[in-house]
């Protein structure tokens, strides 16, 4: 029997919540408006890219549900490993994600109207 079983290892549910809220409401309005086709005037020189980047965010979000929640129902040692391990796989989506978005954006922008040649 571990020694810290019944104290919670999980910590106090209210500051799960609060990152939750918090996560929420800066995190998922802006890849959901560009997926629904919206883009932000600061990000319209990288318009290549910018589903892959909305995906990526998605993907850091879910890490932040698969690590959240299982602490706020305050579930059991191999509950929590299991889901931050789904957790660390969302993580890496999401790197996959933002490099693809970050190659597809520099492509775009070297490869611009070609020069006629003369002669």
């Amino acid at each position: 029997m571990i020694a810290y079983e019944r104290v919670g290892m999980n910590g106090n549910p209210l500051y799960h919540w609060i990152a939750l809220a918090v996560s929420t409401a800066l995190m998922l309005p802006m890849p959901v408006a560009i997926l629904a086709g919206w883009t932000p005037p600061w990000m319209r020189k990288q318009q290549a890219g910018m589903r892959l980047r909305a995906y990526g965010i998605l993907c850091i979000y879910a890490l932040m549900l698969f690590n959240g929640i299982p602490r706020i129902a305050d579930a059991s040692f191999e509950m929590v490993m299991a889901c931050s391990s789904v957790g660390l796989g969302f993580a890496a989506a999401a790197a996959v994600l933002l490099l693809l978005s970050a190659r597809k954006d520099s492509g775009a922008r070297t490869a611009g109207p070609v020069a006629p040649r003369e002669g």
